[in-house]
């Protein structure tokens, strides 16, 4: 199981004035804190600062690893941000978020990825736009195995994303992410699922509980990593009890490790 810290991203009400003012210390401590809370990776996204997106990317690198050295994903639609963030990157292998079989982006992600040899988290997407159904998403996810490992990369360094959808808008958006997830492990048993679950709740109440419950479906679906907020105790809590019941926790050590450190409530 991978976890990557989401919570550095400027589109968030408290990172953003903290990255404009360059307060440090603020982006430090909820880097050590997502590291502190089982992250195995920090997400470092700057997306927002569209003036200078590179600049402030190249800051907050460099700033995270004054303080911690976990691996690092970088994460931004702009390639140029991309290369900042890697070329500094200096902890353990790093990962690009994200790369996705538009034939335009593929051909500008992909040089970057061998170069740094990074993991890539991969989006189930194409040039005709979203997918609809599973059938559409295991037809790009094949599409851009085929591609990546022709490239040279390990299918080990393939994170595919099948793109969460809002069950608001579609009573079917949770069962095709869940369907998608099964026939990727199928097919390729060496390359991971990762995703956001945040969408999956957009425009409903109650969004944390239909969070957690989706992260434990697709666990069980083979859903191997995920994007979230690591100082959610409940959330990380579900993942260290799915892995314990799944099967893929050593004789639960993960599991009691997280009791011991107060993740559960006793009664």
């Amino acid at each position: 199981m991978l976890i990557v810290g989401e919570l550095i991203n400027t589109s968030r009400k408290a990172i953003k004035p903290a990255v404009e003012g360059r307060d440090a210390e603020f982006i430090k401590d909820i880097a050590q804190k997502q590291v502190d809370a089982g992250a195995d990776y920090v997400d470092v996204n700057c997306g927002t600062m569209v003036f200078n997106e590179p600049e402030t990317m190249a800051w907050l690198v460099e700033t995270i690893q004054e303080k911690v050295q976990a691996p690092l994903c970088i994460d931004s639609p702009n390639p140029k941000a991309l290369e900042v963030g890697l070329s500094l990157a200096k902890y353990g292998q790093p990962m690009i978020n994200s790369i996705t079989a538009e034939k335009e982006r593929f051909e500008t992600i992909l040089p970057l990825v061998t170069k740094y040899k990074a993991k890539i988290v991969a989006l189930c997407m194409d040039d005709s736009g979203m997918p609809e159904t599973a059938e559409d998403r295991l037809r790009i996810a094949k599409r851009l195995v085929q591609d990546l490992t022709a490239a040279g990369i390990p299918e080990d360094d393939i994170y595919l994303d099948p793109l969460v959808k809002p069950i608001s808008t579609g009573d079917r958006a949770g069962m095709e992410v869940l369907e998608t997830i099964y026939g990727i492990k199928a097919l390729y048993p060496k390359v991971h699922g990762i995703c956001g679950l945040s969408n999956i709740s957009y425009g409903l109440p109650n969004r944390k509980v239909l969070n957690q419950a989706f992260m434990i479906q697709t666990m069980t679906m083979g859903m191997d990593a995920y994007i979230l907020d690591p100082l959610d105790k409940t959330m990380m809590g579900f993942v260290y009890a799915s892995q314990a019941l799944l099967g893929k926790d050593e004789f639960c050590m993960k599991y009691l490790t997280a009791h011991r450190n107060g993740l559960y409530e006793t009664a």
